[in-house]
């Protein structure tokens, strides 16, 4: 059985879909970000820098006590070499695999996630920072469109975790001033997850928990507003 830390966000999303992918048990402990929960001590222990999705493995592969991984990039590297699912086991593919992984830790979620905060959560429109945001995911989509002519998959001719990483910040197109009709290599990879079980099964998931944080006063200094001496 593992444990999910989860609120449905593009990071809380990936992790339900590999377990959904892989047929794991997991049971969700939802963590309320818009409410502060995510600074509640119990959670800090398992996620330091306070941030869902986390994971507790009560099973672990060596058989001894449960194991916490925070971080949804190495949530999705311990839970593929744990089942040996979605990860290409050989050397190039594998390779493959977590550069793109990688790529979309550092990349498509940071900047998608400021594109989002400054189209739709900052209190002040800051023309700028919206263009510039809006065309860094722009350029991100066509790194992502030109990987995807030259193969199915980012990792290859495989599904693997790399492509579970990428999807959910897909996911809000729309709400990122994107148009994937301008992206078709894109839009056909984005089609084809969003038909697998899995897929369906993980986003089924969240319609349990509230999927778009109120963003009030109170929230959003919860949110957004924290520093090293708040979260102390």
């Amino acid at each position: 059985m593992i444990d999910l830390y989860y609120w449905p966000t593009p990071n809380g999303h990936k992790i339900t879909m590999f377990l959904e992918e892989a047929g794991l048990d997991y049971q969700i402990v939802p963590v309320d970000i818009a409410r502060g929960e995510q600074f509640e001590p119990g959670f800090l222990a398992i996620s330091p820098n306070n941030r869902m999705p986390a994971i507790v493995d009560q099973a672990t592969l060596d058989g001894g006590k449960p194991i916490s991984v925070f971080e949804s990039g190495a949530i999705l590297l311990y839970l593929a070499e744990k089942t040996g699912r979605l990860l290409p086991k050989d050397i190039r593919g594998r390779t493959a695999a977590l550069e793109w992984l990688f790529w979309q830790v550092g990349g498509l979620g940071p900047m998608a996630g400021q594109n989002h905060h400054f189209s739709r959560y900052a209190p002040e429109k800051i023309s700028y920072a919206i263009e510039r945001y809006v065309k860094e995911t722009n350029r991100l989509y066509g790194v992502l469109d030109r990987r995807l002519t030259a193969q199915p998959y980012l990792a290859g001719r495989e599904y693997s975790i790399a492509d579970i990483a990428a999807y959910p910040w897909i996911v809000p197109w729309q709400l990122q001033s994107q148009d994937l009709a301008q992206f078709p290599a894109l839009a056909r990879w984005f089609a084809e997850i969003a038909a697998r079980p899995g897929t369906a099964r993980a986003y089924a998931r969240a319609e349990a928990f509230r999927s778009t944080p109120v963003v009030t006063e109170a929230s959003r200094k919860i949110l957004f507003g924290q520093t090293a001496d708040t979260v102390a």
